[in-house]
């Protein structure tokens, strides 16, 4: 890879030589201005607004417009004059938390390549005390005429440096949140939870450029002389819509895409409805939410326990009664039944005794 610039890192006394190189590369399509009526390339011309002759590019210098439209000349030799100690430097200037980097200050990427055998040794004693420490290097340097500030960090085995704008080049973000107030929902909350998980994690080396791929397929079929199938763009933009509904949708979207089967109409309406919690008292599976749904479901069992115990008690005792009643009812009955058959024997022998008294008679008599 070309080499953007060269220079050395200030480690303190120790000095690096090193070669700045790019780290990205830009491949979005470019396209030239051309002329509709007959094809021709539209071109710029450098032009003087005083005089009206083009003029080349040794003929053009710097200057800088005051507010009244006046310009004042600066020279190359006019900024060269200026102290500049990061013009072929790399100035370490603190090792802090890369946490402490707000990602808004993020600019160009370069790679930082050792510059000849002898810088091999302390290019890597910086590397390996990146790594140990896990900081990142804050840096001072200068390139294309202005002095800037730098990140740098370990990426596999190598010194990479990131641009970094001053913080006073971001702007504050006031104004630009809603101005309206407004709530979301605890449920919306748990449907926004349950599309994060749903969509998951991804691997970035799968990510590409769709509409690039677009422009390149519609370049390749006009110089063929074919014309392209229009595509159907996206109309739900700007439309209001059913924020619970779109949540749901999309959550089920993101399951057929995963290759998850979806729930039908019966099993969602099947399924239990999730309890609603606050946000900041969601814990993971086994906290205190699992401990309370554990400790309902014992006393739910206790209390059927409980009513069950107490419905067979009363039963006990009615078949107690009952075995009681027909005890008694076979006693009864079997009194009766003797005193019957006693009164049946007294009759017979009440019936014998005048037999018995008109036979003694009769004997007596004769």
């Amino acid at each position: 890879m070309r080499s953007i610039w060269n220079g050395a890192i200030s480690f303190g006394l120790v000095s690096i030589p090193i070669k700045l190189v790019n780290a990205t590369e830009n491949h979005s399509i470019s396209f030239r201005q051309i002329h509709l009526a007959d094809g021709g390339r539209i071109r710029y011309r450098k032009v003087c607004e005083l005089d009206g002759e083009e003029v080349t590019a040794a003929e053009i210098g710097k200057a800088y417009e005051e507010a009244d439209g006046s310009m004042i000349p600066i020279t190359d030799e006019d900024l060269g004059s200026l102290p500049l100690p990061t013009a072929k430097t790399i100035e370490i200037v603190a090792f802090v938390p890369a946490a402490s980097i707000d990602p808004l200050q993020m600019d160009a990427a370069y790679y930082l390549s050792a510059d000849g055998v002898t810088a091999a040794k302390p290019y890597t004693l910086l590397r390996e005390a990146l790594k140990r420490s896990r900081k990142v290097a804050v840096a001072k340097y200068a390139l294309r005429g202005r002095e800037r500030l730098g990140m740098l960090r370990v990426v596999d085995d190598v010194i990479a440096m990131h641009g970094l704008l001053w913080p006073d080049e971001i702007r504050s973000p006031e104004g630009v949140a809603p101005e309206a107030e407004v709530t979301v929902r605890d449920a919306e909350l748990d449907l926004a939870d349950a599309l994060m998980d749903t969509l998951g994690e991804v691997d970035m080396d799968s990510l590409h450029d769709d509409y690039r791929e677009a422009v390149e397929e519609l370049i390749a079929a006009k110089a063929e002389g074919r014309t392209p199938e229009p595509s159907r763009a996206d109309e739900s933009g700007g439309k209001v819509i059913d924020l619970i509904a779109a949540l749901e949708s999309s959550v089920r979207a993101a399951k057929e895409a995963r290759g998850e089967e979806p729930e039908t109409g019966e099993e969602q309406a099947d399924r239990p409805v999730a309890k609603v919690t606050s946000l900041a008292g969601r814990k993971k599976s086994g906290g205190t939410g699992a401990k309370k749904k554990a400790t309902a479901a014992a006393k739910k069992s206790a209390a059927a326990t409980k009513k069950s115990a107490s419905g067979r008690a009363p039963a006990k005792k009615t078949a107690a009664r009952s075995t009681k009643a027909k005890k008694t009812a076979a006693g009864t009955a079997a009194g009766t039944g003797a005193g019957t058959t006693a009164k049946k024997t007294a009759a017979k022998a009440d019936s014998k005794q005048p037999a018995k008294k008109t036979a003694s008679r009769k004997r007596a008599s004769a």
